[in-house]
């Protein structure tokens, strides 16, 4: 094989080094080498997630309304979630290999996840010194042990089995990819000639049909496969070992007798189909809920409708949006968390005290992201089942705690350190000396010529504070807050600060 690379290289062609006896299944193997046949590559890079689902979707439909004959898709990814690469692996299968003729090529690592949607593919090209392999099943929340994980890699391991069946591939190499306590051996079938994979409990008996003296053990039942390119190739899982694209090309057209059009188009994701899928991300997820908790707890803070309430509506916006491109939420989720977030609002600025309108608010928002951070029907219950929902609970869970965490941080910066600097000078204010009167614009945004305020002036609520109300003073109502207590209507308040149109009172 040295030899042969060697003088390819000196004529000046690619360097491919292919398993001859690989299955070859087009689903135009009868269209002859003169008719020109159309290769588009699909990068698929990294997290596996709904939004690459979607993505892959339209880009191979696109594929085919272009007349590809062959989709490449490019793989460089270490896994992700489970329900994702199942529903890629299905639609490889069950509906794109019908239409047109798949490859992986493994351009970096197809690991976890990434082999998953690899093996569903009708071939598997890998780029030198790349690896396919580890996916055993993983939690957030901790190991998985016992029959929980038995559940999750029994249902991974089908997908693996399927796939080998669906392409051709070694079915226990690529169960031994899932499960941990498989030990697999190769075993020369003495009559073809060729090597065949065998579970330790399938190994066959008879010395004269296989050379059981001389069984290689594979795969160790205290490993998880993983297999370098070069093994890949040895054991049948790749079908060629290439140095770029244009080798796997060549590979492709040599075996099958074809040609593809020199026009190679390469379908890269929409910036749309990025950036939802960036949003979706527990790092950006966390920084959302955080500004849209600041944003509320700052407006509630202040008279009025300003830019905290502004930002938190735009975060809260985009945090429903994005989870609903990419299939999390439905719209009974949706509806669930508008219809408790106007009850909560209802509650706060409209219904005096705290009561039903207000607890059943809260439990609606809270049933509506629920819903959110795993995938159901409408109509579903929103709890998560079996190890693969528990992991993308937790995942998103952990954008909440810590979008929380961020925003009771950043709320006591906001409140005791930053005050002072210029930037942030009108978030909370310096009392100013106990009875200079300050010119003040009375409710509506009137001016009150002639009326002023005092700092420890005392006046009467007119609307309950919750904590943005209004009170009477004089012969003056104007826009009040109080220092985070309900006040309720007819209370006395007195005037702690006053800053601009702004006003700090608390109850006397």
């Amino acid at each position: 094989m040295g030899l042969l690379a060697w003088a390819l290289l000196a004529c000046g062609r690619p360097t491919v080094y292919a398993q001859p006896e690989a299955p070859v299944e087009t689903p135009d193997a009868e269209v002859g080498q003169s008719q020109k046949h159309m290769a588009v590559v699909i990068p698929c890079e990294d997290m596996i997630d709904d939004g690459l689902y979607a993505s892959i979707l339209r880009r191979s439909e696109e594929a085919i309304a272009m007349g590809a004959t062959h989709i490449i898709f490019e793989i460089d990814t270490y896994g992700g979630l489970v329900k994702s690469a199942d529903d890629i692996s299905t639609f490889f299968i069950l509906e794109l290999k019908q239409k047109v003729h798949t490859v992986a090529y493994v351009t970096k690592k197809a690991i976890s996840a990434g082999a998953m949607i690899s093996v569903s593919c009708q071939d598997i090209i890998m780029r030198q010194n790349t690896t396919i392999g580890d996916s055993a099943p993983i939690t957030m929340g901790g190991t998985l042990e016992g029959v929980e994980r038995e559940k999750a890699e029994s249902f991974i391991r089908a997908i693996f089995t399927r796939a080998a069946e669906a392409n051709g591939y070694p079915e226990p190499l690529l169960r031994a990819m899932v499960s941990v306590q498989l030990e697999v051996y190769r075993v020369q079938n003495l009559e073809t000639g060729k090597y065949e994979f065998f579970e330790t409990n399938d190994l066959p008996k008879e010395d004269s049909e296989y050379d059981l003296e001389n069984k290689e053990l594979v795969v160790r039942d205290d490993q998880i496969l993983t297999l370098t390119a070069a093994r890949a190739l040895e054991y049948g899982v790749a079908r060629a070992v290439v140095e770029s694209r244009q080798e796997a090309l060549a590979f492709l057209e040599q075996r099958d007798g074809i040609k593809f059009s020199p026009d190679v188009p390469v379908l890269e994701p929409l910036w749309s189909e990025q950036m939802v899928r960036w949003i979706n991300s527990p790092t950006v997820m966390a920084v959302l809920v955080m500004l849209a908790m600041l944003g509320v707890y700052l407006e509630l803070n202040t008279p009025g409708v300003g830019l905290p309430g502004l930002v938190a509506v735009i975060a809260i916006v985009i945090i429903v949006g994005s989870k609903y491109l990419v299939g999390m939420a439905n719209w009974l989720d949706i509806a669930i968390f508008v219809v408790g977030l106007v009850l909560l609002l209802v509650e706060i600025f409209v219904i005096p005290g705290f009561g039903i309108a207000g607890i059943t608010g809260i439990i609606f928002i809270l049933v509506g992201i629920l819903g959110m951070l795993i995938p159901n029907a409408p109509g579903e219950v929103p709890l998560p089942r079996g190890p693969v929902e528990w992991d993308m609970f937790l995942n998103g869970l952990t954008g909440l705690t810590a979008g929380f965490i961020g925003f009771l941080i950043a709320a006591a910066i906001l409140v005791h350190y930053l005050p002072e600097s210029g930037l942030f000078a009108g978030i909370k204010l310096a009392a100013a000396p106990r009875g200079e009167q300050l010119p003040v614009v009375a409710s509506g945004g009137r001016r009150a010529a002639g009326l002023t305020l005092a700092v420890g002036q005392c006046g009467r609520v007119v609307s309950t504070l919750r904590p943005a109300g209004q009170a009477r003073f004089d012969d003056l109502v104007v826009d009040v807050v109080s220092q985070g207590e309900f006040v309720g209507e007819g209370a006395q308040v007195e005037i702690l600060e006053i800053h601009g149109n702004r006003v700090v009172v608390k109850a006397c």
